[in-house]
């Protein structure tokens, strides 16, 4: 667990924010993309915000000061604060503070996270986190390591503890052809999330090649680019695994 005390005003590190994101959350949110991320996934979108020293450096002041002119509009939608990326867990003590303040100001805040983390350093930030968009990128760990290249097993410890506690939770699954799409491997993420009693809703995201352009830019070799998006009828058969576990589905 975080031992150390916390600052008031911890400064951290952001790619960017978008100050009325209608998709990764409820309502119009205040959406801040923060830099760093210990994932390679294959698809990406924002793989700027792959090295912890990119980015620009913010504090929380700031931060709060700029939501502030937008508080009307998350008020009126019944919106938020959400905080991505990158990882934001990678960025423990200022996140933290961030929705501190926000569930102070009576903020609606949600964390969109991979779960790769060291569960212990994580359970205090979800104190202040009323939503989490957890991203389980395959339950077939073999795909997993070749989407993300790393383990899938603290994102499963991570969705666990989430249930333990019983955080609302909102799974987020990147449905990629060729890649994420066999059935056992919806199958099995349909079993284990019908098992949680945390989840409301799993949101399928069909693969698109809209960052590409990113990975030329960077020089980064983008080895989906052969790879076409989601179809309907891919898209509508992992709609129909998911229900079949009772799982309210979104896409």
């Amino acid at each position: 667990m975080i031992t150390k005390i916390l600052q008031s005003n911890p400064k951290g590190r952001i790619h960017s924010i978008e100050t009325c994101g209608t998709v990764d959350g409820p309502g119009i949110r205040y959406v801040i993309f923060t830099q760093g991320c210990p994932l390679r996934c294959l698809y990406c979108h924002n793989p700027d915000c792959r090295y912890p020293d990119g980015g620009i450096d913010i504090t929380v002041d700031e931060l709060i000061a700029d939501l502030q002119k937008y508080r009307s509009y998350i008020k009126f939608s019944g919106g938020g604060v959400t905080v991505t990326g990158g990882e934001p867990l990678m960025q423990l003590e200022f996140v933290t503070e961030i929705f501190r303040r926000c569930q102070k100001l009576g903020i609606h805040t949600a964390l969109d996270t991979s779960g790769y983390v060291q569960l212990e350093l994580a359970k205090s930030i979800l104190n202040y986190v009323n939503l989490v968009l957890l991203d389980i990128k395959s339950f077939d760990p073999k795909i997993y390591y070749q989407v993300t290249r790393v383990s899938l097993e603290p994102t499963l410890n991570f969705a666990h503890y989430l249930n333990d506690i019983n955080k609302p939770t909102w799974i987020r699954f990147v449905l990629v052809p060729n890649l994420t799409d066999p059935l056992h491997n919806i199958k099995g993420l349909a079993q284990f999330i019908a098992e949680l009693k945390n989840v409301e809703r799993v949101e399928i995201l069909p693969f698109h090649k809209m960052g590409e352009y990113k990975w030329e830019q960077l020089g980064y070799d983008y080895q989906l680019k052969d790879t076409l998006p989601a179809s309907p009828k891919l898209v509508a058969i992992a709609k129909e695994i998911f229900q079949e576990y009772s799982i309210s589905v979104i896409s």
